[in-house]
């Protein structure tokens, strides 16, 4: 299983793009590596840690916990990044 991480905050205009590029990347992903994706969104308002991690750069989007991108998030680069990522599991079978 994949995870994408959204770092964010309700009412970032950013944030709200890069939820939209994480749609749309994860519906154009063949069906196998989709549903091995997790989105999970965290807020900075509500978790300390993360607001002094990342304030001055969300959204923030982290693939397995490592940094994918901060600002701007570039759908043909998630989509290799989580291409990437499936690439181990399919080696697996």
């Amino acid at each position: 299983m994949t995870t994408i991480t959204l770092i964010g905050k309700p009412g970032c205009h950013l944030c709200d793009v890069a939820h939209g590029v994480i749609d749309h990347v994860l519906a154009e992903l063949p069906a196998g590596v989709a549903d091995r994706v997790e989105v999970v969104e965290k807020s900075i308002q509500t978790d300390p840690e993360l607001y002094a991690q990342w304030w001055e750069k969300i959204p923030v989007v982290l693939i397995d916990d490592h940094l994918h991108a901060h600002w701007r998030v570039g759908a043909d680069r998630l989509h290799a990044a989580l291409m990437d990522a499936a690439a181990p599991a399919k080696a697996l079978r």
